[in-house]
């Protein structure tokens, strides 16, 4: 998702992405959480995230990960 979102893929690789989110509900909307996730992160500096939140966060990708 980061390189999708980066511009990071290769043509190929980002046109097979472009084409599964157009047919796929589940992952057009993990993926508008996930840019929903950057936009609220991105205004708050890492040094300023409170530990339980920043635990949280990591717990939760964490959990994305092994589903």
């Amino acid at each position: 998702m980061t390189d999708f979102l980066d511009g990071s893929m290769d043509e190929p690789t980002e046109l097979c992405c472009l084409v599964h989110l157009v047919e796929c509900d589940g992952c057009e909307t993990y993926l508008d959480q996930f840019r929903q996730t950057i936009a609220v992160l991105g205004d708050m500096p890492g040094q300023n995230l409170p530990s339980e939140a920043r635990d949280q966060l990591l717990g939760a990708f964490r959990a994305l990960r092994r589903d």
